[in-house]
Formats: C-alpha cells, structure tokens, sequence
C-alpha cells in the first residue's frame, strides 16, 4: 500500500450546497421524533430476547451479557465528554500557570504518546474546520464549540476484527461496545492532559461534529464506500473520537492511501450488506440516499434506514460491512 501525504483533504465539497448538519437528522436523533421512519419508537430488545430464548447460535443469554458489558465505560462514565475539568488530578501543576509551548511539532508528539498510553491506536491533528461542527444535537439543543479552540485531536480505536467477523451476531457488538468505551478512555483522559497544562480541551465521541471528515483532516485515513473511515492500520475496523482544544499544535498533513480507486471496483460491502444499504455505483456523486444523507459532499452515501431498520430487525448492530472489508486486517 502506497501512503502519500497531501496538502488538501481528498474529498470534494459543493459549497453551494453544503450547510451545517444537524444531529437530529442522523437516525438516533430521528428514532425519537421521525413518525415516518421504519425505526421509529423501535428497539432491539424484543428481537434479541426472542433470538435469546430460541437458543440461536451467536445470539444466546451470555453474548448479550458480554456485549452489554462491553458498553460500560461509555454508558456510565457521564463526564467523559465536554469541556468541563474531571476532579482534581493534575491541579497543582496547573497552579503553576500555563505550560509554555515552543515546538508545536514536539508538542503534537507529546499528545499524540499521551493518547498512545490511555488506549489510542492512531492519532492525528489538523486545524478545527468548522464546517463539520452539528448546527444541533440529536435532541435539537445548541452546540457550543468556544471560538478559542482552534485544533482537532483524533484518535483512532482499533476494534479486535476476529469479534467483528461474527457479525452480525453478539461477537461484533462486543468489539463496537469495548471500543466505544475505550473511546470515553482516551478522549477524556487526553483533554485533563491538555487541562493540566493549563489550555483549554473538549472531549468527544460521535458528538459534537463529525468525526470523519475530522480525521481524514487528520491524516487518519480516507472515507470509503462503506461511509466509514479506512485507515491503513486497521481500515475500516476503528471507532473515532475527538478532543478541540487550543493548545498550539503542529496539524498533520491529509493522506491518499489509495481508497477510492479500490472502492470503485471492490463493491465487496455492497454485495454483502444484506438489506442493499451500500451503493453499487461506480463512482461517488452528490446524490442522497435517505433523509439522514450529508448534502454536498461527494461520497457513497449509504442508506442509514435500511441499515438503522436492519438492526432493528437483527435484535443487535451489525457490522457486515467492515468484516468484508479488504483493508480490514485478518486478525488483532
């Protein structure tokens, strides 16, 4: 795999017809006031006691018990995420006034060790673009960025891919549930660094603004057909997370690894998505393909209600499409 560096982000924007997204329009907003949706009111719960009682293979008491453990850092640590410092730890240090920073590059590197040591696979920096910050959040409510942060951590999570290949059973759950807790980790341990040094730091996981974009930015990867990152450590096997901050930084360089042209003729995620949520275009354009699409921005846009749907209907998430996934390494 060849990895160049590039002055721009590979992917094209139609300013014309871009515009702030809103959270609630991605299907876990719509879920809660979407009448017309299929998902609507919907939960997994029903399906997955049947499938439990039934004794179905992937599908039975202690999958559902190991993948609803797996999400415990991230359902239960509430102040993971925001600006806000966590307890005490470090104030003596930031006591003593801002830490000076004369190498930005050094500094990047120092970050990017620290996100290394709490639970980091990968992480990169670019320059906070504002245009993928949500207008709103899933309940509708103001999204509050300050001004003064100026920067985007990224960090990338690996998920265990042996896990994802048992989708879309309770194998693959676990692997999304432990890297999302993972995620809460990272990110919140990565700002109260950032804190300690006395700048300012905002953690998040899929809140706040979008992460992928954030990363390609970053020089993590580049978005595939599936909708979803590939990086070239783990492709599409990640969950993302973010810090903004104003601690000086030196951005990393956008990199081209080659995804697209893959993509064009692979189509492997779109013959294997069971519900054809995946397009089998040839090339990516600016077409929607459901209420939840991102105007303005030239990709494989998926179908997230089929997709949203289908878990619904599988009594657990799914995970097909990166499992099937070339750039998905074969095992941890």
């Amino acid at each position: 795999m060849k990895i160049t560096q590039l002055d721009q982000p590979d992917y094209t924007v139609d300013a014309d017809v871009l515009e702030p997204y809103s959270a609630e329009r991605c299907v876990f907003g719509r879920h809660r006031y979407d009448e017309t949706a299929s998902f609507f009111g919907r939960s997994m719960h029903p399906v997955a006691l049947s499938r439990a009682r039934d004794k179905e293979a992937g599908f039975g008491q202690v999958g559902a018990a190991m993948s609803s453990a797996s999400w415990t850092a991230a359902e239960h640590f509430r102040g993971a995420y925001g600006l806000e410092r966590l307890g005490e730890a470090g104030r003596m240090l930031v006591d003593m006034g801002r830490y000076e920073v004369t190498d930005r590059a050094e500094m990047g590197a120092q970050v990017k060790e620290a996100a290394r040591l709490y639970g980091a696979g990968k992480t990169g920096i670019c320059e906070l673009d504002r245009r993928w910050v949500y207008s709103a959040n899933r309940a509708g409510g103001a999204v509050y960025v300050p001004e003064t942060l100026t920067y985007a951590i990224v960090m990338a999570m690996p998920m265990d891919p042996s896990a994802i290949g048992e989708t879309p059973a309770y194998g693959a759950s676990v692997a999304t549930g432990a890297g999302y807790s993972r995620m809460a980790v990272a990110a919140s341990s990565v700002a109260q660094f950032i804190r300690n040094l006395g700048y300012e730091a905002m953690a998040m996981g899929n809140d706040t603004a979008l992460s992928i974009p954030l990363a390609v930015n970053a020089g993590l990867g580049e978005m595939g057909r599936n909708g979803m990152l590939i990086t070239p450590e783990y492709g599409s096997c990640t969950r993302l997370c973010k810090v903004f901050t104003d601690l000086p930084l030196a951005p990393d360089r956008p990199i081209s690894m080659g995804v697209q042209d893959v993509c064009r003729t692979c189509k492997r995620c779109a013959e294997a998505c069971e519900v054809g949520a995946i397009s089998k275009a040839t090339e990516p354009s600016f077409d929607a393909a459901c209420l939840s699409t991102m105007r303005g921005v030239r990709k494989w846009a998926v179908d997230s209600d089929s997709c949203y749907t289908f878990w619904m209907d599988n009594g657990v998430d799914c995970s097909t499409c990166i499992a099937v996934c070339p750039f998905t390494p074969e095992e941890g």
